[in-house]
Formats: structure tokens, C-alpha cells, sequence
């Protein structure tokens, strides 16, 4: 039975009345003009809300709202609509507009065949865009789904930036001199530290609660359920032992043995795909060894956590694991997962490595310890030796200071003014 058009008038109607009234804090995303997108990203990190921030911006710029549709399909009055009413969707829009509409699908993976309808659209040159629930549509699928029409855009948590806007907190370009400032930022970086940066924690006094909650739905929904997995303990395991593990290289051998001998049996070719759901899902990720041999660069890695809040319910009092995975999850938003790795000579490690902003960082929890200190400047004087016009760094839960050492000058900075930096 086809969808009753007055249905979609309505659902159409209401759903631009829900757009034009919320509350937009600008994420730091630039769009292609005629750009067709795909927003993927981890559970509740505000995929919607980038298209509502792209209809906004588009408003202003001098579009209207008859040249729009945006369908969210996870309203329950659409309840019934199945892949032949797709294009009772155009039919309503140019019932009312004669124009073209820039076509904006919110949950388009609860209807059969979408991909078909996207590339339709596409072919037929609209402007689209899409966000799906990560249990039905993987970034690796869509790019072979759409054949390639669309822009993957991936959609992270809150960067400290953006956490900032959210609580109506405006910096001036030298707030860092100023002593209220900087202790209204620090105030403000507790939280982010802790419980992380996904848009929905403002909106919950047991943030705890509800990001336990969310790690089941990835846990059960996203992982266990897609994938068919039957011994979700296994997995279990292996997720917690990944926590614990953040800042340390781990082999796929080594996590196999681990929870093989908590009594559940395993392969290890099962362990390296559960590894890979976990990624898939985006509630990990991981870096490799930046000069390591290729066979070594895909066994051992080091994982991290796509969200600090997530993270923070494997461990107990880890600030240090919190820290250096803040760090990482920045680096991977600033320059793409591809472009940050790990760097291990034998001569020391390094935390991380980006060569194409020729940055070295350290991440240390303070430096008040001499040994510690040099534990963290020795690989980088090395480092900085055969790398002259590379800037080294160790970040720091809350130290300034500037270490020099004949011509070499290595800063260590706090991380609440590195994310604002």
C-alpha cells in the first residue's frame, strides 16, 4: 500500500518546523557547493544535526525553503513507507515547488533498496545528503554502494573547540593571558576530559549512565547483532583489554592469548575480525608503527577509543590512558586516521607522528619527575637530530615550560590549550 501523501506533507512540514527552531552550534565542516554527502560516525555524535547546520547554511546563504526536503524517516508516521514510495517523496515536493530540491535523507537505512534511490537522485543531478545508523550502513560499504558519487564525511565527537561554543563560552585570540579565562576553560575541560565530547552529554546529569547505555547499543546493536556474533563475552573481553592497552602497542597474538585465557575459545583470525567490527562500529581505532616492516605495521598497533567517555568505563583512575587518547582522537580528526602512526626505532618510542605536518608529540600526564622528563626528551632530541624542520612536543595534562638543548627547543604544553590551538 503506497504512503498517503497528505502523511508526507505533514511529516515534511513538521520536520522544517523542528529545523528552523533548533540550536545550532557550528561544527568546523566545509561542504562542496554541489557536493553529494554520506555522514558517518559513531552513535549520537550529531550526524543529524550536520544536516540541520547545512540547511542553515544554505538559508543564509539565499536558498529558500521551497528549493529544500529533508525527510527524517525515523518518525514513526512513516512507519509504513517501503522503497516504492521514494518517489512519492519528489511527487509531494513538486506538488508544492516547481524547483529542484536539495534533498536531505535523515535514517535512510530503515528503507529497503535506498542505495538505489541515492544513485537515482544522483544520476538525475540532485544535490544530496544522508546519514544512516552505523548497524546498517559501514563508510568501506557506501564507498562501493554509491560507486563513488558521494563525499564520506566522518563525523567525530565534539572536538574541545566545539565543546567551548556549546557552553556559550567566547575566547578573544589572546585568552590564554587572561587568568579568568583560562580557569574558565580548565573548569570546563574536566567534564570534556572525563565523559568526552558526544553532543547528547549536555543533555544528562548521569553522563555515566548514559554512555554505558550507548556502549550496549554499539556493543549489542552495532557489533554482536550485525555480525551474528554468538560468544559476545569474547568480545567483551577483547574491547575491555583494548582499553586497557591504550597507549601500548598490542599484537592481534597477544589479545588472542588474553582471551583465550579467560576460558573462552577463540581463533585468532576471529579476534582480528572482531578487532575490525569494533573500528567499523567506530568505537575504537587504531595507528601503526610509522617505520615498521608491513607485516609488523598490520599485526601490532596501538587502539584507541573514538570518545575519552567511552574509554572511561574500562578504567579506574587512568588519566594518563584518558590524556594520550584525547591526543590521538585530535590528531586523527585534524589530519585523518591515515596520516597519524606511531614511531618506534628502538630508539625510544614516540607517541605519535604526523609527516605531513612534520609534528612529533610526547604525551606525558606532568614532568615533575626527572626521570620521567627524560624519558619523554630523549626520543625526541634523537628524533629532532635527523628531523631538523620538524616541531617536537610532549602534551601535558597542565605544564608550559621550554626545554633546550644546544640549538634544540622542545615545548611542553598543557592539552586544553593544545585542542583550542
Amino acid at each position: 500500500m503506497a504512503i498517503d501523501k497528505l502523511i508526507l506533507q505533514e511529516c515534511i512540514r513538521d520536520q522544517r518546523e523542528m529545523i528552523e527552531s533548533a540550536q545550532i552550534v557550528e561544527r568546523q565542516v566545509s561542504f562542496e557547493p554541489k557536493g553529494n554527502y554520506v555522514f558517518v560516525g559513531i552513535r549520537h555524535s550529531g550526524k543529524s544535526y550536520l544536516l540541520y547546520q547545512r540547511i542553515h547554511q544554505m538559508l543564509r546563504e539565499g536558498h529558500q525553503w521551497d528549493e529544500i526536503l529533508f525527510v527524517n524517516f525515523d518518525d514513526e508516521r512513516l512507519a509504513e513507507f517501503n522503497t516504492d514510495d521514494f518517489n512519492a517523496l519528489l511527487e509531494t515536493h513538486y506538488s508544492q515547488s516547481p524547483k529542484k530540491p536539495y534533498i536531505f535523507l535523515d535514517e535512510v537505512q530503515r528503507i529497503p533498496h535506498w542505495e538505489l534511490f541515492a544513485r537515482r537522485l544522483v544520476n538525475e543531478k540532485y544535490t544530496v545528503y544522508i546519514t544512516g545508523s552505523n548497524a546498517k550502513m559501514l563508510s568501506e560499504e557506501i564507498a562501493t554502494t554509491l560507486g563513488g558519487r558521494f563525499f564520506i564525511q566522518y563525523v567525530y565527537p565534539y572536538s574541545f573547540a566545539e565543546y567551548i561554543a556549546a557552553q556559550n563560552i567566547v575566547l578573544s585570540a589572546d585568552w590564554v593571558k587572561s587568568t579568568r579565562k583560562r580557569s574558565e576553560v580548565k573548569r570546563v575541560f574536566d567534564s570534556y576530559f572525563f565523559f568526552g565530547g558526544l553532543p547528547e552529554i549536555f543533555d544528562y546529569n548521569e553522563k555515566r549512565a548514559m554512555l554505558s547505555s550507548l556502549y550496549q547499543k554499539i556493543y549489542l546493536g552495532d557489533i554482536c547483532a550485525r555480525y551474528k556474533i554468538s560468544d559476545a563475552r569474547a568480545l567483551g573481553i577483547l574491547v575491555k583489554k583494548m582499553a586497557e592497552s591504550v597507549k601500548q602497542p598490542i599484537s592481534y597474538r597477544r589479545l588472542h592469548h588474553i582471551v583465550e585465557s579467560t576460558g573462552s575459545k577463540i581463533s585468532l583470525p576471529k579476534v582480528i575480525d572482531y578487532v575490525g567490527h569494533t573500528e567499523d562500529s567506530w568505537l575504537t581505532f587504531s595507528i601503526q608503527n610509522d617505520i615498521a616492516r608491513l607485516a609488523d605495521k598490520e599485526s601490532i598497533k596501538k587502539f584507541y577509543f573514538i570518545d575519552n567517555g567511552l574509554l572511561n568505563l574500562f578504567l579506574f583512575r587512568d588519566e594518563t590512558s584518558l590524556l594520550e587518547n584525547m591526543v590521538a582522537v585530535e590528531l586523527v580528526r585534524r589530519y585523518g586516521k591515515d596520516n597519524v602512526s606511531y614511531y618506534n626505532a628502538g630508539g625510544g618510542e614516540i607517541d605519535f607522528v604526523v609527516p605531513e605536518a612534520k609534528l612529533a608529540i610526547q604525551v606525558s600526564y606532568d614532568l615533575k619527575n626527572e626521570d620521567t622528563l627524560t624519558r619523554e626528551l630523549s626520543p625526541l632530541r634523537k628524533f629532532q637530530n635527523s628531523h631538523p624542520d620538524w616541531q617536537c612536543l610532549i602534551i601535558t595534562f597542565d605544564t608550559t615550560e621550554t626545554y633546550k638543548s644546544d640549538d634544540q627547543e622542545i615545548k611542553s604544553m598543557p592539552i586544553w590549550h593544545w585542542l583550542l590551538s
